[in-house]
């Protein structure tokens, strides 16, 4: 796994995306989607039609030969060795349970007694291999376009503020006993954040970001038993999160993490309002 490069207009920002004509890193900013793929303003093609990001994100995968994402792939790898220790502790592949999965799932009154690791913990927790197999198959895919375009410390500060989001968000939408698990908040703060990321190179918001949005915001209102909150409010936080960390770095490098760091707490304070609120 090769070390992220500086952007050579922007040496201050991290990225594993190159030029697919001279080789040089560039950041989003500098990203312009030409028919041959990603290129830099330097060697742009001029009236070409512009790539969505998710179109460019692979071809820079293909090229490079190998998926510059260690935060991605290191996250699906926790979440399948929490789903296994489950298994193992549970009843049987389809029937995970036992201590960790019932230390570390999200039920509002338990977080009310001051259990809020629930808050993280929840976030690595799967309620059957199905849904474990749906969430580890989107963070591949979208955490590692949007790793590869913002730098990895970057995107876990996205990941995990989203998946706080989403826990205050289940917390907000369920009663004091529903039990939450799944990385779908943090997931849907990461569509949002591609969003953003596209929309930031092409100008419109109607890419296949938005599109993939709907689709499965419909499917939550739809589906039964799927936290309504843990996905707005994961995707509202990644929408924030990753608007602050383009914007905010214009203005100073630590400005657009502080931001994230207040929607991250802001997210617990949503959370302890909600549980302060059960009335027994």
């Amino acid at each position: 796994m090769s070390e992220p490069q500086h952007c050579y207009r922007h040496p201050d920002r991290e990225t594993y995306v190159s030029c697919s004509e001279c080789g040089r890193p560039i950041c989003e900013e500098c990203m312009t989607f030409a028919p041959v793929g990603i290129r830099c303003p330097d060697h742009a093609n001029v009236g070409g039609v512009k790539r969505s990001t998710t179109r460019t994100a692979r071809t820079a995968r293909r090229r490079a030969g190998t998926l510059e994402a260690p935060a991605t792939m290191t996250l699906v790898a926790i979440n399948v060795i929490v789903y296994l220790i489950t298994v193992f502790q549970g009843g049987g592949i389809s029937q995970p349970g036992g201590t960790l999965f019932e230390k570390g799932a999200l039920v509002g009154v338990l977080v009310s007694d001051g259990e809020w690791w629930r808050l993280v913990g929840a976030m690595f927790l799967h309620a059957s291999l199905l849904h474990l197999a749906f969430n580890t198959l989107a963070l591949y895919w979208l955490g590692s376009i949007v790793e590869q375009s913002i730098g990895t410390w970057r995107f876990v500060l996205v990941y995990f503020a989203s998946g706080l989001a989403g826990s205050a968000g289940a917390l907000v939408f369920s009663s004091a006993f529903a039990i939450t698990v799944g990385a779908s908040g943090a997931i849907f703060g990461i569509m949002g954040a591609l969003m953003i990321l596209e929309y930031h190179a092409t100008g419109s918001l109607a890419g296949q970001a938005m599109g993939l949005i709907v689709i499965n915001l419909a499917l939550t209102f739809t589906i039964p038993n799927i936290s309504i909150g843990g996905h707005l409010g994961g995707l509202v936080a990644g929408i924030a999160a990753s608007f602050a960390l383009i914007r905010g770095r214009s203005v100073s490098p630590v400005l657009g993490p502080a931001l994230v760091g207040v929607i991250a707490v802001a997210s617990v304070v949503v959370a302890w309002v909600r549980v302060e609120s059960y009335v027994f």
